[in-house]
């Protein structure tokens, strides 16, 4: 049975829980990254998707005002601190400031053996999740810490806290956001910013793409899941990221929130 959250009920009805605020999320030209942005411009936010590439984001930033919203593509490649400077920049010049940023935007994840994994996969996991997290965070501190409710929300996985078998340096890669987190929730705490992480487990791009080589893994997934299914991007995933950028989780931070539907009951 689909229990998948109804948006068009009266209570989960769109609104402006986020108005007059400034979002940034990177990787969201699909997948998680997509979902929170069009969650988050649909609370009311002006959303700059930052993808890599334009083909990617810019049709999602069109589709978000197409629907009334208010959203950008800004080209930014999260691993190289100019551009991701290059982007807040731009943002804070078009919208007047920046309060939350989503760092989501991932590369990598190749299924081997430590053994047999190529360095070259290392670097690239590590330079989107842990070095991209470190540029999204200095670039954006000083905009977040003028804000009055300054957000940094990070992607990580519930494989940050159980390891793979299957994707060795995944796991670490992961985790080093989560330590990340809890130091700048320390160090940014007096600054009025919260740090939090969210572990998805969602239908994505990426794991639309394992299913089609392992054929029995959806099933595996959904039978272990207690709510019998896969997140949805947008109202599973999207709807943490909202309560994380909103004023009701202005208590919450140095957190990780397993979004899994129950999947991970050991986390």
């Amino acid at each position: 049975m689909d229990v998948t959250p109804d948006l068009t009920t009266d209570s989960e009805r769109p609104g402006d829980r986020l108005a007059g605020r400034v979002v940034i999320v990177t990787g969201a030209g699909q997948g998680v990254g997509e979902g929170i942005a069009r969650r988050l411009a649909g609370e009311g936010a002006a959303v700059v998707i930052a993808a890599r590439r334009a083909d990617t984001g810019e049709p999602v930033a069109a589709s978000i005002r197409d629907d009334g919203g208010r959203a950008v593509c800004i080209v930014t490649d999260v691993t190289s601190r100019a551009s991701v400077e290059a982007c807040v920049a731009t943002t804070v010049a078009e919208f007047g400031g920046l309060d939350v940023l989503v760092h989501n935007a991932f590369a990598g994840g190749i299924a081997s053996r430590l053994e047999s994994t190529p360095p070259d996969a290392w670097f690239q996991m590590s330079a989107t999740s842990a070095w991209g997290s470190f540029w999204c965070a200095r670039a954006a501190h000083p905009h977040l810490a003028a804000s009055d409710q300054g957000r940094l929300i990070l992607l990580t996985s519930p494989s940050g806290f159980e390891g793979s078998a299957n994707i060795p340096l995944y796991s670490p890669a992961k985790a080093a956001q989560r330590a990340m987190a809890k130091s700048l929730a320390r160090e940014w705490g007096p600054d009025g910013i919260t740090v939090n992480c969210i572990a998805p487990v969602a239908e994505t791009p990426a794991l639309a793409g394992a299913f089609e080589q392992v054929p029995t893994l959806r099933g595996a997934i959904e039978a272990r899941t207690p709510l019998g299914r896969i997140g949805d991007p947008t109202t599973d995933i999207g709807g943490v990221a909202l309560f994380l950028a909103s004023a009701d989780s202005a208590y919450v931070s140095g957190q990780t929130i397993v979004c899994d539907g129950g999947s991970f009951l050991g986390l």
